[in-house]
């Protein structure tokens, strides 16, 4: 690639940030990402209070850091995404919503690693060109351009079915087509539609070999055996649960049945066994990822690779499942803007859970510390390695996500919400509505549920935190310098 172009896929702030550090490990540390699609915070082995069995992340998070207090910086797939690829906060992002694509000429942190020597690869849903079905059979489109060496990209969930319902447009819908199963999944779905997304908890006709993340995790494997041997590697897995509908093959619901989950927070939307039945579906998708991370992990060791490969489990937005009668993501509440964060691997001290303040974008700082680069000073980004390797106990004084008109600013106790209408301020009258919505104010310490409003009683820390919400370009710049 020509200096000129590479300068106009990555941008010249991201150019600039190619030269290695002189604090570069002598061997780079390999990457493997593990990014599941809407897996909310709490809902690993690692909340004690639910019967979730993921012990291959909870053997990671022994043997690294897991982050209790990491959130999205928009819990939303497309900005989401967005945000972590280029490492900056929503508003300047450049992708608003799921109606934009990723703009050719922002950087990427993967551009960066593979213009530094890395060998960089994608498979599952990426989900930069949201707005566009334009994967190709081969799942290549667009990869080289946002900084992939190799990989396959697919559609998420409902994409795949939307794109593909009269030919296969992208390559997971082109696979069943050969296997002839695309019609039975298709018709699958449709019974979980018209708002049976959640309730439709019946398993999918599909074989394990042909269940959508089954199906991502073996492409993994294979663009890993395929990866170079001289180079180190980047590898992320996204995977298209535990996204609704809460689909299951029949082995996967073998596992999951019989358990006592609590029921929703403020929520009568269905019966009870039906709530439980949504929960154990959800826990089998996540359930069946942990079981995918522990076969990377082998392959990792029969590689050689295991000793010298950063391993990070995240996603990219949270699931409401039900709490506060809502479903999916798009809301500040933490389950839909909180996710599960652990890092383990070559340098990271094995510390347990950490109660730093994390931003999910600041694991693109993070991986460029990781192949020894500097981090571009346009970034919000903040790299987590003064935690990791146990110099710091702290990250941010703040976190932030915010999408559409609504903003966010959470210290770790306190959360502000501004701009956002809840359920009740949608069913009032349009004159009631004109004035803008009142803020909302939660201590996450006394009522981690986010059921009382203290705004009014608690204005000291809403004039406290107001100006922190939309601080952090300022900050991070200056903490540069």
């Amino acid at each position: 690639m020509s200096t000129l172009t590479r300068r106009y896929f990555l941008g010249a702030a991201a150019a600039a940030a190619l030269p290695i550090s002189k604090a570069a490990p002598a061997r780079r540390r390999n990457i493997l990402f593990f990014f599941p699609d809407q897996h909310r915070f709490d809902w690993t082995s690692l909340n004690p209070a639910l019967d979730v069995r993921m012990p291959n992340l909870a053997a990671l998070a022994k043997s690294g850091v897991s982050f209790r207090h990491a959130l999205v910086a928009s819990p939303l797939c497309a900005p989401s995404r967005a945000c972590l690829a280029s490492g900056r906060e929503y508003p300047r992002c450049n992708v608003p919503s799921n109606g934009q694509d990723y703009p050719l000429t922002q950087p990427t942190f993967y551009g960066m690693l593979r213009e530094s020597g890395y060998h960089t690869m994608a498979c599952g849903k990426v989900d930069l060109h949201k707005a566009s079905y334009t994967w190709g059979l081969d799942g290549k489109h667009l990869l080289p351009e946002w900084g992939f060496s190799d990989g396959i990209d697919n559609a998420g969930k409902m994409d795949a079915i939307l794109s593909g319902s009269d030919h296969p447009r992208d390559p997971y819908m082109g696979f069943l087509e050969r296997e002839h199963l695309r019609q039975t999944h298709i018709a699958d779905f449709h019974k979980r539609g018209g708002g049976h997304a959640y309730s439709y908890t019946a398993p999918t006709p599909l074989p394990d070999r042909a269940y959508c993340d089954n199906w991502v995790a073996e492409n993994g494997l294979s663009l890993l055996r395929a990866a170079p041997k001289n180079q180190p590697w980047f590898l992320v897995v996204n995977f298209t649960g535990p996204h609704s509908p809460v689909d299951i093959t029949a082995s996967m619901e073998k596992t999951c049945r019989g358990r006592a989950f609590p029921q929703p927070n403020r929520c009568e939307q269905f019966d009870k066994p039906t709530h439980v039945a949504i929960r154990e579906n959800y826990s089998a998708m996540v359930e069946n990822i942990d079981r995918w991370l522990g076969v990377y992990t082998d392959e990792l060791r029969r590689r050689g690779d295991l000793e010298n490969t950063l391993i990070v489990y995240s996603s990219d937005h949270g699931e409401m499942l039900g709490d506060h009668g809502r479903w999916g993501k798009t809301l500040p509440y933490h389950p839909s803007a909180s996710v599960p964060l652990v890092v383990a691997g070559p340098g990271v001290e094995p510390r347990g859970a950490s109660t730093a303040l994390v931003s999910h974008i600041d694991l693109g700082a993070t991986f460029l510390e990781s192949a020894g680069l500097r981090v571009p000073h346009d970034m919000d980004a903040r790299s987590l390695w003064p935690v990791l390797g146990g110099k710091a106990a702290h990250h941010r004084e703040v976190v932030r996500s915010a999408l559409g008109k609504w903003r966010l600013v959470y210290d770790g106790r306190y959360k502000l919400i501004t701009g956002f209408d809840t359920a009740a301020r949608k069913k009032q009258p349009e004159a009631a509505k004109a004035a803008p919505p009142p803020d909302l104010l939660f201590d996450l310490q006394d009522d981690p549920l986010e059921n009382t409003n203290l705004a009014s009683s608690k204005g000291e820390v809403v004039e406290r935190l107001r100006p922190r919400l939309g601080e952090e370009k300022a900050v991070t710049r200056s903490s540069r310098k």
